[in-house]
């Protein structure tokens, strides 16, 4: 079953890159056209993607759910931001809708992501992973969103994490 679903996403990821161009500009305003009278425009950061076949959040959840510590796929998805690095946007947290969080990082730091982007919509795409983060990296995060030096305290065992390495992030515009 695990390499029918590996087969699948490989498939899917082979087509959804057959038309991308290697631009690697910090900030492009990017029109999609989601139906004849609706266009959603983003802004784009790192590698030049779309918003086609992006998988929603919850879709990725049950991805994740399936996934051992050290599995990875290739993929697109579509969440909501809950937070950003507040030092220089290194990093972010985005909302898979069932209580959990995919921890956003970007390839080879090529780009990074606005400070003021939480509530906000962005489409990912990358690499996704399951890992476990040691306590002094999880200290180091909460830090960086400005938590306090009780609850830094309090991180004190590894945790399974789910991750994604994005290449490229759409930023859906208000």
């Amino acid at each position: 079953m695990k390499r029918i679903f590996l087969l699948v996403m490989l498939v899917t990821f082979v087509f959804s890159c057959k038309n991308e161009s290697k631009q690697t500009e910090d900030s492009v305003d990017i029109t999609q056209n989601m139906s004849e009278d609706k266009e959603i425009s983003y802004s784009s950061f790192g590698k030049e993607i779309n918003a086609a076949d992006a998988l929603s959040a919850k879709r990725m959840a049950t991805h994740f759910e399936s996934m051992a510590i050290g599995d990875s796929i290739d993929t697109k998805m579509i969440a909501k931001v809950d937070e950003v690095c507040q030092a220089k946007g290194c990093w972010m947290k985005v909302d898979l809708e069932n209580g959990e969080q995919v921890m956003v990082k970007f390839k080879d730091y090529g780009f990074f992501m606005p400070k003021d982007i939480a509530g906000r919509e962005v489409v990912l795409n990358g690499k996704a992973f399951v890992n476990e983060v040691p306590v002094e990296e999880q200290r180091h995060y909460a830090e960086d969103a400005g938590q306090s030096a009780e609850e830094i305290a309090k991180i004190t065992a590894p945790k399974k994490t789910f991750s994604f390495v994005a290449d490229g992030v759409l930023l859906k515009e208000d």
